[in-house]
C-alpha cells in the first residue's frame, strides 16, 4: 500500500480540479432559470452531494438547458 505522501503530487490536481468545477456548476445553477429536467434546488443537491465529479457531470449532461 503506497504512503499518501508519494500520492499527493496526484491527489492535488484532482481535487483542485473537483472544486473548480463544483464552483463552475454551481454558478451555472444559480445564475439560470431554465433546466432539461428537474429544477435550481435539485441539481444544487445532486451537484452537491455527488461533487466529486459526478455531480457536475451528471447536470451538465442531463439539466443544462442549451442555449
Amino acid at each position: 500500500m503506497p504512503d499518501i505522501k508519494e500520492l499527493l503530487p496526484f491527489l492535488i490536481p484532482l481535487i483542485i480540479v473537483q472544486f473548480v468545477l463544483l464552483a463552475f456548476t454551481l454558478h451555472h445553477i444559480f445564475t439560470h432559470n431554465t433546466y432539461k429536467r428537474g429544477n435550481r434546488t435539485l441539481w444544487g443537491i445532486v451537484a452537491l452531494i455527488g461533487m466529486e465529479f459526478i455531480g457536475p457531470i451528471l447536470y451538465f449532461l442531463l439539466g443544462k438547458e442549451d442555449s
